[in-house]
């Protein structure tokens, strides 16, 4: 099976192609911005390197976050545009998820990712033995610190978050990775069900712009 990933969500704009044997092709760079104007260009030439072109596709994942908030919406709709054109599903993967597939062999048993999500906090999943011990969250630094703290023996951080939480008293491991590996990506698009991993975005909270309280040309309201 061949399949395309995209990542955008967080601080690489990355394009996958793999199959059953695992990557084929791949591009990754580094960007926070900019994602529209690029990610054509770097989905043209992996699949110009990985051959067969486009009709060899057997699905397409892409990461839905959480993550920046235009981002994560410029893979997305890349993703189902060419899924639709294509008649292939799409899967959605969560970048938490695919961060803590990115660990290295012989990671250890607890691992935390992470994702600066600003204003004080972080984006953060647990997992211990490699099963997810609860849901994505969204919360502050200090509440993050603490849940590390509580964790048992060796412990792994990984992530843009995982830096802002490394002083919590305790021996860790720091992963500050910007995006997702490749493989882990590969990994979760060929494993996933379709049907059980849709292709919506994955908020953990609300987006920091604020749409306006009044359209251009309306009169402002009268103050009493």
């Amino acid at each position: 099976m061949r399949g395309l990933v995209i990542d955008t969500a967080l601080g690489l704009c990355s394009v996958v192609v793999f199959d059953d044997g695992g990557v084929v092709a791949s591009r990754a760079e580094a960007m926070t911005k900019g994602h529209s104007e690029r990610l054509g260009g770097l989905v043209r030439d992996v699949m110009a390197e990985a051959g067969d072109g486009f009709g060899s596709l057997a699905r397409i994942g892409v990461v839905v976050g959480p993550g920046s908030f235009t981002g994560l919406r410029v893979g997305l709709a890349f993703a189902l545009g060419l899924g639709a054109a294509l008649d292939r599903p799409v899967i959605g993967l969560s970048a938490l998820d695919a961060l803590a597939a990115s660990a290295p062999e012989g990671r250890p048993d607890d691992v935390a990712a992470l994702i600066d999500a600003r204003r004080g906090q972080v984006y953060v999943r647990f997992w211990t033995g490699g099963m997810a011990t609860g849901p994505a969250e969204a919360l502050s630094i200090e509440a993050a610190q603490e849940r590390v703290r509580d964790l048992v023996g060796p412990r792994l951080l990984i992530g843009s978050g995982a830096a802002l939480i490394q002083d919590t008293g305790v021996d860790i491991g720091v992963l500050p990775l910007a995006g997702p590996s490749a493989q882990a990506l590969a990994h979760l698009t060929r494993q996933a069900d379709p049907v059980l991993s849709p292709a919506r975005p994955l908020y953990l909270r609300a987006p920091d712009a604020t749409p306006p309280t009044r359209l251009p040309g309306q009169a402002r309201p009268e103050r009493l």
